[in-house]
């Protein structure tokens, strides 16, 4: 979850309280200015690439460019998205929901209204494909690979690692291939993702573990809480619980290795010795992986994704700014059933009135 702007805020949404949004736009010149807008949303998937996108509406028709001159042109300029709380004393305190690069402005040129369209930082990194083969070489460490990587497309990206790095094996991609699947190569190998955060700040980091993380978030149905409804269910359709990752790098002269990774877990409804029964998900294969301890983070990586325990939810709460995929968030329904739920996708209004659906990957019982 990201910061929370001071210990009051997560508390204040529960509570009746004045919604406070903020879109600025970041001028080619480097200037920024507050866009007056009436509505508009961010949607969040971590199956997506880029992770963040948004749509703004303004009013003004203005604001529609007609050169590349224009303030709102989509050669280069950026929008920043907050939201947040304006208190009873009139402070207000906001929180990053996305950083876009403008893809696309368009609305009426005599009436309005405009609608401006944007993607996270991530698709800088796509649209840009490798110009000429491009190596990364033995013993070069996958965090140092994927910053290399990323700040040769965006030299001022700031790119922070929570994942236990390791040196990789060499890697050769051929021109016009994907810069982007270069970098999740080089991320899988270490049990890791790379995404653009609220803030857009790229991150190195694993999937939280469902049942070893903290609870971020309570969503409580009933007086006092921020659940608006759910719909709850199951589903055995795209789940795996086990997946091996091959690891071969003729460059290095490695040996083969490889490692299979499966839920291993008696209390899971997914273990492979149980009812569920052995579910074999697809093989990965990487010449990064040089080691067994890589393909053993890669296979782990895979299977977190893979691996959906008994229960689903889509929740309806108020919104919370703050919250990103792969936050662990604790749903009470009105009979008292507690269980734990980990963030898949949402999205988030820029309005006053909209609530927020938060899809979840994985559900378990919370005692």
């Amino acid at each position: 979850m990201y910061p929370a702007p001071s210990t009051r805020f997560i508390p204040a949404l529960a509570y009746s309280h004045r919604v406070a949004t903020l879109v600025e736009l970041i001028r080619t010149n480097g200037t920024t200015e507050v866009l007056e807008h009436t509505g508009g949303s961010v949607t969040v998937d971590r199956k997506q690439v880029p992770r963040r996108t948004c749509t703004v509406t303004v009013a003004d028709p203005a604001l529609i460019p007609r050169t590349p001159a224009d303030k709102l042109s989509v050669y280069g300029a950026k929008l920043r998205i907050s939201r947040g709380i304006t208190y009873g004393d009139g402070s207000t305190e906001l929180a990053p929901i996305g950083y876009f690069r403008v893809d696309q402005v368009t609305g009426d040129p005599d009436i309005g209204p405009v609608t401006i369209t944007g993607s996270g930082l991530e698709a800088a990194i796509v649209d840009d494909v490798f110009r000429t083969p491009t190596t990364v070489a033995s013993a070069t460490t996958a965090v140092t690979g994927i910053t290399q990587l990323i700040q040769a497309t965006l030299p001022g990206a700031t790119v922070i690692s929570r994942a236990t790095n390791a040196a990789v094996g060499t890697m050769s991609w051929d021109a016009q291939t994907s810069r982007w699947d270069a970098i999740t190569a080089l991320a899988t190998a270490i049990g890791a993702e790379v995404y653009a955060d609220a803030g857009g700040t790229f991150v190195i980091a694993p999937l939280p573990d469902l049942l070893a993380s903290s609870v971020v978030w309570e969503v409580a149905a009933g007086e006092g809480g921020v659940m608006i409804s759910a719909n709850r269910g199951m589903s055995r359709a795209g789940v795996f619980n086990s997946i091996t990752a091959y690891g071969e790098n003729l460059v290095d002269g490695a040996a083969p290795v490889s490692a299979t990774v499966e839920d291993t877990d008696p209390t899971s409804p997914t273990y492979v010795n149980g009812p569920f029964g052995r579910v074999v998900g697809d093989d990965y294969t990487s010449a990064t992986l040089v080691t067994t301890a890589q393909c053993t983070a890669a296979a782990t990586q895979l299977l977190k994704t893979a691996l959906k325990p008994n229960a689903t939810a889509d929740i309806t709460s108020l919104p919370n700014p703050l919250l990103e995929p792969g936050d662990v968030i604790r749903g009470v329904y009105l009979d008292g059933t507690r269980e734990l739920h980990q963030i898949a996708s949402f999205e988030i209004g820029l309005d006053t009135t909209a609530a927020m659906v938060i899809a979840t990957i994985a559900a378990k019982g919370d005692s």
